[in-house]
């Protein structure tokens, strides 16, 4: 089967041809329909090879959906022919974490050498992918696989980044959402449909913000040195209830603390190395700064659900699996509005 895979540290990836993977007991063979790409790849690959806590080569893709293609021993509770969406998170399933379906904060993952797939095990970026456990499933019913597949990331990430922080998002409030790609366009959509709070989006590019004008924020404003006066301006002076930081390089983690209110929420989600400073007199009183990671199965279970509905909808781009370094060049390039998806077979 083709595979996209990252070979060696520092290269780009490869379309390559490796064996076909067979499920084992208690595993499950996905035929895959659909595999996001996410800058979460472009910052595995970005590390240098003595700091990556896997080995190479790694099939690529932590956003899969697809058709259940067989079982392997003692699997009970699917269907051969089932679509699926492909929970990233793995965990141990017995650490008290997990046990709150909180899989993301496993306490033994390290440990045991538990990876997500596309992130140490390998990914959806292929025809065909192993999936561990049935707990990692969770059936479409009737959504699209190809556009929906990066709510399994792109969708409960931000959705978990929102939780956090619901008390905060009573009518009045404003919300900040910085960098209006890949999870912010969507991370818009789902604050229109769960709270109230008014929604300033920032970006550096025009036609990422002329998307988060349609996806429903109020106010969008250009990511630069003057976004925190803008903020401040828009809020009375105030700042912001609560900021969403999906880049988290230093430039948008400054904007994120200068925008800051009293009593706030700053959550950084991004992994662009930028961080907060935090202590007394360094930020407003009472300021949380939070840097959460992924989502439990149940919220992703939810995020599909709010898909059923119609209340968010993902601006997705198509490549082949043969074009996948292409949709890696662009969006490192910064030239992919949402979300690039990779589509294995036509």
């Amino acid at each position: 089967m083709k595979a996209v895979q990252y070979r060696t540290p520092g290269s780009a990836p490869e379309v390559v041809t490796v064996p076909d993977p067979e499920p084992g007991p208690g595993e499950i063979l996905i035929q895959v329909a659909a595999a996001g790409v996410c800058h979460s790849d472009i910052a595995v690959m970005s590390m240098p090879g003595d700091q990556l806590p896997f080995p190479l080569p790694l099939t690529l893709g932590h956003e899969g959906a697809g058709r259940v293609a067989a079982l392997g021993a003692g699997v009970t509770g699917v269907e051969v022919g089932e679509m699926m969406a492909v929970y990233g998170p793995w965990g141990c399933g017995l650490c008290r974490q997990c046990a709150h379906g909180q899989e993301n904060y496993c306490l033994r993952a390290a440990e045991l050498g538990i990876f997500p797939p596309g992130l140490g095990a390998p990914g959806a970026m292929a025809e065909y992918m192993i999936v561990d456990d049935i707990r990692h499933l969770v059936p479409l019913r009737g959504l699209d696989p190809v556009q929906n597949v990066s709510l399994t990331d792109a969708g409960l990430t931000p959705y978990h980044a929102i939780s956090l922080s619901l008390p905060k998002l009573v009518p009045g409030s404003t919300t900040v959402v910085i960098g209006a790609g890949g999870l912010g366009h969507v991370a818009i959509q789902l604050l229109r449909a769960l709270t109230a709070t008014r929604i300033i989006a920032l970006d550096l590019s025009e036609e990422r913000l002329e998307l988060a004008r349609r996806v429903g924020a109020h106010e969008t404003v250009l990511s630069d040195e003057q976004a925190p006066d803008r903020i401040k301006s828009l809020t009375g002076g105030e700042g912001a209830q609560v900021i969403l930081d999906f880049v988290g390089a230093p430039p948008t983690t400054a904007i994120a603390a200068a925008a800051a209110g009293v009593d706030s929420d700053i959550t950084v989600v991004g992994l662009g190395g930028g961080t907060v400073a935090v202590g007394f007199g360094s930020l407003p009183y009472q300021t949380t700064v939070t840097s959460p990671y992924w989502g439990s199965r149940r919220e992703l279970i939810e995020v599909l659900e709010l898909a059923h509905h119609g209340a968010v909808d993902v601006h997705v781009e198509t490549f082949g699996i043969d074009e996948a370094p292409l949709a890696y060049e662009r969006l490192h390039a910064g030239t992919i509005t949402g979300r690039a998806v990779i589509v294995p077979t036509s």
